[in-house]
């Protein structure tokens, strides 16, 4: 068995980056249940500190640097869409694969029970490690590697679908209240070789949250889940302003 030290350069050679205070990649890659179980490893000169103060300084520097490169790559597009685009990069199953793909998994220290229920795959604690990795190398001064890391994050994600909005729709909704969104057909016009499809959209709440039309039944769905998630990053939005 390898000992921490030597998992840690085992990272850094993925990252293809050695930090200069190791011990915040220490601190990223640990969890708060590895902390509760493993207090006596205090008296050994062991580092127990979890990654939730990282991750959330890492979820701004995430935020940042997307929406920085999003500007540039996208001169044209309007608020809207680079809000939407930024939702498709900027949640958990996103940073989650790209995790996943990094191996980060593998090197998080964990307590047993949260090894034992499946913690190194589970999508919200890969989600939060990674971005308290993103906050390690923001405080070390790495700023290269982190502008990497954010970039290959963004080309995937954008690469990976036309935007998908139903799927992002989804995603957020599970998130927010446990329940799929649903989609009703209100009406059906024009003529046989060309309808027109008008579509709702609800919150699996009985609320109706998006409307779109469309040639076709799948584009009228996508319209709608577009309209749905303007509508909740908007809202989303105001709430932050006021909290802040």
């Amino acid at each position: 068995m390898r000992s921490p030290m030597s998992e840690l350069a085992a990272f850094e050679e993925i990252l293809q980056y050695s930090f200069c205070n190791r011990k915040l990649l220490q601190q990223a890659l640990t969890h708060k249940s590895y902390v509760n179980e493993n207090r006596h490893l205090e008296d050994e000169g062991d580092t127990l500190q979890d990654n939730e103060r990282l991750e959330f300084l890492g979820d701004a520097v995430l935020e940042l640097k997307v929406s920085k490169l999003l500007y540039a790559q996208f001169p044209d597009k309007p608020e809207g869409e680079l809000s939407r685009a930024r939702s498709q990069i900027v949640n958990a199953q996103a940073l989650a694969r790209y995790a996943r793909s990094l191996g980060l998994g593998r090197y998080l220290r964990l307590g047993r029970g949260e090894e034992v229920q499946g913690g190194r795959q589970r999508v919200s604690l890969l989600a939060d490690a990674f971005e308290a990795l993103l906050a390690a190398l923001y405080l070390d001064g790495a700023e290269a590697c982190l502008q990497q890391l954010v970039a290959e994050l963004v080309r995937r994600e954008m690469a990976s679908t036309q935007v998908d909005y139903k799927t992002q729709l989804q995603e957020r909704l599970q998130e927010k209240n446990g329940r799929p969104p649903v989609y009703a057909l209100v009406s059906r016009r024009g003529a046989d070789h060309k309808p027109l499809f008008f579509v709702q959209v609800q919150d699996g709440l009985g609320n109706v949250i998006g409307a779109g039309s469309g040639f076709s039944l799948k584009n009228a769905e996508q319209k709608a889940a577009a309209d749905a998630l303007e509508v909740e990053i908007a809202a989303e939005t105001a709430v932050g302003k006021k909290s802040g």
